[in-house]
């Protein structure tokens, strides 16, 4: 009996069963679908309502002014709104992917709302040629809308997550098309959204973005009233002129189905119910067509609106909503009157054994080679149920199949329960989402926890996520977040036991999120101490700042020692505080000190000089002056005479005064004393001898171009300022006459009184500048005689080399002469001859 109570309740279309059972009744009050525009989203989702300015209606008791409102798919009131916006009749209304709710108005303005009925700012426009030729109609698809202007032309916004109005190609029409269907961008070769208008002629244009084709010429035979492409983009339903359903591929190239309908009159709403079959509704009668067959009629007293879903079409009218839907395979062949399938045995086989019959053993032994496929119809079966009795029943018919079959999955059951009981806690009249087993998975459980948390429903939605094992982060971090902004009584100390309380359910989660959302929300205080929670400095140091505690964001910067927040709080603070403050601030903190004089010295001289001075670390101002100093002798125009080395000299002036201050830096104030004393001697000298190739040089090399110039009194003052030692001095003239071959001068010079460096630099100062002749002038006055020797054997006088070496009695230099002149060998037989004299002597 219980077989044909459940098929009783099915029609037969063609050779497919089909049921509509209630989802729920409707407990709305003062909403009439007549008097109304409807949205409602799929999936289960929410109803929007709003009267309808296009009609003339009584009004009853309700306010003269229009709401905009919200409700579940129970008819619980979710929230509403009044309706104030400008910009003329409402056109259309339809829910996007992630629910919100997108309402046209005539001028081609967007107004958006969230399940909530809060409008999300900004409106968006269509464009110019919208606002002045007016929206006439318009049609939607997941995050994507397309609207027709009274000038018939075409617009469309292929995705409101980036909305950018676009417009498509001119159809060239002169009157309003009769329908206008569209094929999502997935479905096209192009990948651009393809609008189907059906015009006066036997044909279909195909608006896209860059050209209009026109489809069907040949296969239609008139103009089409009404059209809907199917969910995958394939099929084209269509109702003719001449009162004929027509089902065609959606490029019209071929039909698939021609039938004739009861009424030549167009219908007011088609829909597609899951694959299988066409809806198609008149005032008071809702046909469904199939292939192939009869047609089942609905008959309704009051207006409905179709709401296509992935396995079939919810039926929404003032009292009820339905789902008319294809029955499954499995729950075909189980309730079928007279089935005597195996899922219909063992679904037999339970009822006997609960009336403790010996029948329930004699179906099980019937079925036993089938079992395992039994157990799957019979949990196939329970998915998709809506009625709870006839789910458990079901799933204890599997169960008790299950027991008898050693080669079954053990957990499909347990995994069927889980959604089933995911299923009916949403479904519930107070939560109200009718999804059906097919719509949970395509929809997928992420989703839906998404769904529930915007709908404020968080402790289902937690539940949920525990129970499938999923994070539970998003749903307490959202709910912190609502809390704090419906909590506006309650004192932060309190919200804050109340918001840790929760948080701390889940391991890892940003407080610094829900900080940020309490600063956002006028709630500073309690976002800072909210943000004393948050484990990680990433997320923690940059709302500290966000809220205004910077000294909190440099102590938690600098504990972590991650040189990028400190960093980050550095340049923060700098740009809010006064510097003397600013200097406070870091002064106490030694890596943010160190951090901020290591970025200063490469970017901000002044500001480092600036703050040296105000600690006290007057040698390090002294130092940076010097070092501008440098900076400043780089520039091309600080030499030849340039009024730049005035700066200069005063700047390494500074820097003396200042080191002058400690006792601790007596040599780098000299230095810094002589460094600027110099610099105004060469540019003195620069500007008389107009050559810039003094500044910056050392003194030496000072004295040596002086000398090479000629230049001998400013020669002898940079001598006698500097205090050069009289051997360095000789040195530095001996090597500069050298240098400009002015031997007598030299030889004058060696003259002048004995010289304090003897006469070896002479001597080598005329071997490299490669005068022999010269030489021979100094090596006789060469004290040592190694060094005479050595200094002979360099211009090649063999001879006098030995005389000598001989002199020395030196055998070791004796045999490196002999090396030296190893290519002579009558040199070579003098050095053998006087080292074999003074081995001799020796022995």
């Amino acid at each position: 009996m219980a077989n044909v109570s459940v098929a009783a309740e099915w029609q037969l279309l063609y050779n497919r069963y089909y049921r509509k059972p209630e989802l729920y009744p409707m407990p709305w009050k003062h909403v009439d679908l007549a008097r109304t525009k409807v949205a409602v989203a799929p999936f289960g989702g929410p109803i929007a309502v709003i009267r309808d300015d296009s009609k003339i209606v009584q009004l009853h008791a309700e306010s003269a002014l229009r709401k905009l409102r919200l409700f579940s798919s129970s008819g619980r009131p979710l929230a509403d709104a009044v309706w104030r916006h400008s910009g003329g009749r409402l056109i259309g209304m339809s829910w996007t992917d992630d629910q919100t709710l997108l309402c046209v108005v005539q001028d081609g303005t967007v107004y958006r709302y969230d399940v909530h009925a809060n409008l999300i700012e900004p409106n968006l426009s269509l464009g110019k040629e919208c606002f002045e030729d007016n929206v006439a109609d318009c049609a939607f698809w997941g995050n994507g809308l397309v609207c027709i202007t009274e000038a018939n032309q075409l617009f469309c916004i292929a995705d409101f997550k980036n909305p950018r109005a676009v417009k498509l190609a001119d159809p060239l029409i002169d009157e309003m098309p009769h329908c206008m269907a569209v094929i999502e961008p997935q479905y096209t070769v192009s990948g651009n959204v393809e609008v189907l208008l059906g015009v006066d002629d036997a044909v279909v244009l195909a608006v896209e973005e860059d050209g209009v084709q026109r489809l069907g010429e040949g296969v239609l035979r008139g103009p089409l009233q009404k059209m809907v492409v199917s969910r995958d983009g394939k099929w084209l339903a269509s109702f003719t002129h001449d009162g004929r359903l027509l089902v065609t591929t959606s490029d019209l190239t071929g039909v698939i189905i021609e039938r004739e309908c009861e009424s030549a009159l167009p219908p007011e709403q088609i829909a597609w119910c899951g694959m299988d079959a066409v809806l198609l509704y008149w005032d008071d009668m809702l046909l469904m067509m199939g292939p192939d067959g009869e047609p089942v009629h609905y008959l309704y007293d009051e207006p409905i609106i179709l709401i296509p879903e992935c396995d079939g079409v919810r039926i929404l009218s003032n009292t009820s909503m339905e789902f008319l839907q294809r029955v499954p395979d499995s729950t075909v062949s189980i309730f079928t009157i007279g089935s005597t399938s195996p899922a219909a045995l063992l679904y037999d086989a339970l009822d006997h054994f609960d009336r403790r019959s010996a029948k329930a053993d004699e179906n099980l032994r019937l079925i036993r080679s089938s079992l395992p496929e039994a157990v799957e119809a019979c949990v196939d079966a329970a998915g998709h149920e809506f009625d709870v009795s006839r789910q458990r029943t079901l799933l204890r018919a599997a169960s008790y199949g299950q027991a008898f079959c050693s080669n079954f999955q053990r957990d499909r059951i347990q995994e069927m329960c889980k959604i089933l009981r995911v299923l009916n806690a949403v479904r519930s009249p107070e939560i109200g989402i009718p999804l059906s087993i097919q719509q949970y998975k395509l929809l997928t459980p992420s989703v839906l926890i998404g769904r529930l948390i915007n709908a404020h429903q968080h402790l289902l939605a937690l539940k949920i996520s525990e129970y499938l094992g999923m994070n539970q982060e998003v749903v307490i971090m959202h709910w912190a977040c609502s809390k704090i902004t419906a909590s506006l009584a309650i004192p932060d100390a309190a919200l804050l036991e109340i918001l840790l309380d929760k948080l701390k359910l889940c391991k890892g989660i940003s407080y610094a999120a829900v900080a940020a959302h309490a600063d956002k929300s006028g709630r500073r205080k309690l976002a800072a101490l909210l943000v004393e929670h948050e484990p990680r400095s990433s997320k923690q140091v940059p709302l500290l700042l966000s809220i205004g505690e910077e000294d909190i964001a440099l102590m938690k910067a600098t504990e972590c020692g991650d040189t990028d927040l400190v960093y980050l709080v550095l340049f923060h603070i700098w740009q809010k505080r006064q510097p003397l403050e600013f200097f406070g601030t870091i002064q106490a903190r030694h890596l943010a000190r160190d951090l901020f004089v290591t970025y200063a010295r490469f970017y901000k001289h002044e500001f480092l000089k600036d703050f040296f001075l105000s600690t006290g670390q007057l040698q390090d101002v002294a130092f940076l002056l010097w070092k501008e100093s440098w900076e400043l002798g780089k520039n091309p125009m600080a030499s030849k005479g340039s009024p730049l080395h005035g700066p200069r000299i005063k700047l390494i002036e500074k820097a003396q005064s200042l080191f002058a201050e400690t006792k601790e830096h007596i040599f780098e104030s000299k230095a810094a004393e002589e460094h600027a004393k110099l610099l105004r001697i060469q540019h003195e000298l620069e500007v008389t001898t107009k050559q810039a190739i003094f500044v910056d040089s050392s003194i030496n090399d000072t004295i040596r171009t002086c000398i090479v110039l000629g230049n001998h009194r400013a020669a002898m003052k940079v001598k006698t300022e500097f205090k050069v030692s009289e051997k360095r001095w000789y040195w530095l003239k001996v090597f500069a006459l050298a240098t400009i071959k002015d031997w007598v001068a030299l030889e004058k010079f060696s003259k002048e009184k004995k010289p304090p460096i003897g006469f070896r630099p002479f001597v080598e100062a005329c071997i490299e500048a490669d005068e022999k002749a010269e030489a021979i002038k100094y090596i006789p006055k060469l004290a040592d005689p190694r060094e005479r020797a050595e200094s002979y054997a360099r211009i090649g006088m063999a001879k006098e080399a030995a005389d000598a070496a001989s002199q020395a009695k030196d055998g070791e230099l004796l045999g490196r002469l002999k090396l030296t002149f190893a290519q002579n060998a009558a040199a070579s037989s003098i050095f053998d001859t006087l080292r074999d004299r003074l081995s001799f002597q020796g022995a």
